[in-house]
């Protein structure tokens, strides 16, 4: 079942974390405190709303200087496929360079109100939320090309210190897997 971001207030200060990557070594909030800002994506390796724009995120991403992480929150036990060794196979195919992160408590994707695969949110210099929304139009199925406009205008925004110009378009995808 598709749902869509909650839509965090801009101004947010961005959640504390520390999270281990798929190597183990840990990342956490205050790694990026020296600015410029920071992208924080909730995605998964199942989810197939990620992986219509997964390949495209990593090409986005490449030619943007904005330190970026992704998360997974899901229960992996429940979706095996978001199984650290999965999120490996997904990076690589993605062609992602930035950590995965693995939020095995859940506990981080609560404190950011993470709702859905992909969901994204960029934080400006000061760490506080800039943009919430969608990385573009498409999603499977619906025919629109995959292009990652509205992630890479506003990180462009925050990249020079802009305001990133509201109404921000949720972003849509699979539920987060939460634990019972």
């Amino acid at each position: 079942m598709s749902v869509q971001s909650l839509m965090v207030p801009v101004g947010t200060p961005a959640p504390d974390f520390t999270l281990p990557d798929l190597d183990g070594r840990t990342h956490a909030r205050a790694d990026y405190t020296a600015g410029p800002g920071l992208l924080v994506i909730f995605g998964c390796n199942h989810c197939p709303y990620v992986r219509h724009i997964e390949s495209k995120l990593g090409d986005v991403l490449a030619t943007l200087a904005i330190p970026t992480v992704a998360i997974c929150t899901n229960d992996a036990d429940a979706y095996p496929d978001d199984a650290p060794d999965q999120l490996r196979v997904q990076a690589d195919r993605a062609g992602w360079k930035f950590p995965y992160l693995i939020d095995a408590s859940q506990q981080v994707g609560r404190a950011f109100r993470a709702a859905c695969t992909p969901d994204f949110f960029l934080y400006d210099a000061r760490l506080e939320l800039a943009y919430r929304g969608a990385f573009d139009e498409s999603t499977p199925g619906n025919g629109k090309p995959v292009t990652g406009n509205e992630l890479r205008a506003a990180i462009e925004d925050v990249l020079t210190g802009a305001p990133v110009p509201e109404p921000h378009r949720p972003s849509m995808g699979c539920s987060i897997k939460w634990r019972d």
